[in-house]
């Protein structure tokens, strides 16, 4: 009785939505944002007055990195029978860190600048979704079960790491601030949280707002910690950051319960 096939539920291959699953999201996307500022400004020094006269663009030759890696991950996510919660967070941060520089490309040595790169991303993360309803009839995460579900679920997630980044440093340069933006979208998800348990609002919508809005929390708190004293921020070490950061996750995900999402089966809605 106690297995879950039996009673018609089959187990996602992504985590259950839960608040520490928020936890550790607002980590891996701070995360993200101080190790791809890492490899890209501090270690490529992209930002140094150095910058591009290797012939190297260093965002670009990040987002290359993360980008294999990426892929390498999503593949393995994809194959694997089963939740796997240490593989599920490795993507997770390997798409925030992809995401930051190549936002961070296309923004600044494209010249989109970041009201244009924002927009850009926004309508791809949204034709994502579109795409994967039209094809499968839901963007509910809990039916991620087989790879074409999860190839849609990995690539509008990309699409959110991206976009959250560009509108990130568009907020804080607007005139807040990191600290500044930090409050907006974190009283942004306090919204939705406020919808999610006073309205019947739809959870697959809340879901997905929430999950796009952590992404510009974490690109501000990533660069009020990293970023120097003169432009708002902390001026901490980046990979400093990132490694305490990283450490930060590791202990969640060895304290708090990782277990899949479920969703009712077909076997178990034709009853």
């Amino acid at each position: 009785m106690n297995d879950r096939r039996e009673i018609g539920e089959a187990l996602s291959k992504v985590p259950a939505i839960t608040f520490g699953f928020w936890i550790i999201k607002i980590l891996a996307t701070t995360l993200g944002e101080t190790g791809g500022d890492t490899v890209s400004m501090t270690w490529l020094g992209e930002t140094t007055p150095e910058a591009g006269q290797a012939g190297l663009n260093g965002y670009l030759v990040a987002t290359a990195f993360f980008g294999v890696a990426l892929v390498v991950l999503v593949w393995a996510q994809i194959r694997a029978r089963r939740f796997n919660p240490w593989l599920y967070w490795a993507t997770i941060v390997a798409s925030t860190t992809c995401g930051t520089t190549l936002a961070d490309f296309c923004t600044r040595s494209l010249g989109i600048g970041y009201p244009g790169g924002s927009l850009l991303l926004l309508a791809c993360v949204l034709a994502s979704l579109f795409a994967w309803y039209r094809t499968l009839g839901t963007v509910d995460v809990n039916t991620i079960t087989e790879p074409k579900p999860e190839a849609f679920y990995w690539l509008t997630i990309t699409f959110s790491q991206t976009l959250g980044t560009a509108l990130g440093d568009w907020i804080a340069d607007s005139g807040l601030g990191y600290g500044g933006g930090a409050l907006v979208f974190g009283a942004g998800l306090a919204v939705l949280a406020a919808l999610y348990f006073t309205t019947s609002v739809s959870r697959v919508a809340l879901f997905w707002a929430a999950f796009i809005l952590t992404r510009p929390l974490g690109a501000t708190v990533g660069d009020f910690l990293d970023k120097p004293l003169d432009k708002g921020g902390l001026a901490l070490s980046r990979p400093l950051a990132s490694g305490v950061l990283a450490i930060a996750i590791i202990v969640l995900i060895l304290v708090i319960p990782q277990r899949p999402g479920g969703h009712p089966s077909r076997a178990g809605q034709t009853r």
